[in-house]
């Protein structure tokens, strides 16, 4: 009994953090990461296409071919058109374009408000920290999909009104991972000292906390990249995302859907890029957190 009431009254040991990933490190570590690998390898190859394909195709996404109506794949038209006479290939690389960049600007915006609502709430505390979380936790029961579709159309649809849109609702969860990381790391030795040595809140979290929440950023904004496509899909199929005449892929799996069995070519071919996409970029985060993770890099050196 007396030794089990001294473990319990023996102050805790600090569990110790080890130090991220040095920069020179990342490639080769990134290198010998094959999901890592294969999600920047696949990417990589479809925004070339996405973005240098229409250099080299006839057909912009917008041309007419009045002789070809609903017609299939054919050495003129590789993936098809549409009834319209539209070019397919064109239309889906137009598609594809469009919504990586959405996509990539609803992440970057979203983890950034994530990161830094986080950060300050968890490094300040008090009154602020009872604030920041007070309105995180209020736009986290509002039904996101209802105000976003309620919203979009009355702001003018397109792109310029999604991605915000979509940012401002998919921050609130990592906003609270991060806050509570950034809640305990503030207690640290080294974060201690560094606030004791006269650094000021901006120094100490861009130095010496932000580094070690890397991982988490890299995954989420991955993972909001995969969830802003598809929402953006999912919005312009039910008619609330980007408008006529520009195209996205929800658009164009819409437009494909009723003629999938008879004529599957537009369908198909949209479908195919937004599931390629969703892969890649999953494949690329995984093995980014992989890469910055410092936990596998303390189990193998015993700690």
């Amino acid at each position: 009994m007396t030794a089990g009431l001294a473990a319990r009254t023996a102050p805790e040991r600090p569990v110790p953090v080890p130090p991220p990933v040095e920069p020179a490190r990342l490639p080769r570590r990134l290198v010998r990461n094959k999901r890592a690998v294969a999600g920047l390898v696949l990417l990589a190859v479809l925004c070339a296409v996405a973005f240098a394909g229409p250099l080299l195709s006839p057909w912009g996404w917008n041309d007419t071919d009045f002789t070809a109506f609903r017609q299939g794949p054919s050495a003129r038209h590789w993936l098809g058109t549409t009834q319209s006479g539209r070019d397919v290939l064109a239309l889906t690389l137009r598609g594809t374009r469009r919504s990586l960049v959405i996509g990539m600007a609803v992440a970057v915006l979203s983890t950034g408000l994530a990161a830094l609502v986080g950060m300050v709430a968890g490094f300040a505390g008090g009154w602020l920290d009872r604030i920041l979380m007070w309105g995180t936790d209020l736009l986290l029961v509002l039904p996101s999909f209802l105000v976003i579709a309620v919203l979009a159309p009355a702001l003018g649809g397109g792109a310029a009104a999604l991605v915000p849109l979509l940012a401002g609702f998919l921050w609130m969860i990592t906003a609270r991972a991060v806050r509570g990381m950034t809640a305990s790391l503030r207690e640290r030795e080294y974060v201690l000292a560094a606030r004791f040595l006269g650094a000021g809140p901006a120094r100490v979290i861009g130095r010496h906390v932000l580094p070690q929440l890397a991982s988490l950023l890299v995954v989420d904004a991955g993972v909001n990249v995969s969830v802003a496509v598809v929402a953006e899909s999912g919005l312009s199929l039910l008619g609330f995302g980007v408008r006529p005449p520009d195209v996205s892929l929800g658009m164009l799996i819409a437009a494909g859907q009723g003629t999938a069995t008879a004529r599957p070519w537009p369908f198909a071919a949209a479908a195919a890029m937004l599931v390629l996409i969703v892969l890649a970029i999953n494949l690329l985060g995984d093995g980014l957190r992989d890469v910055l993770d410092p936990a596998p890099r303390q189990r193998r050196s015993g700690r």
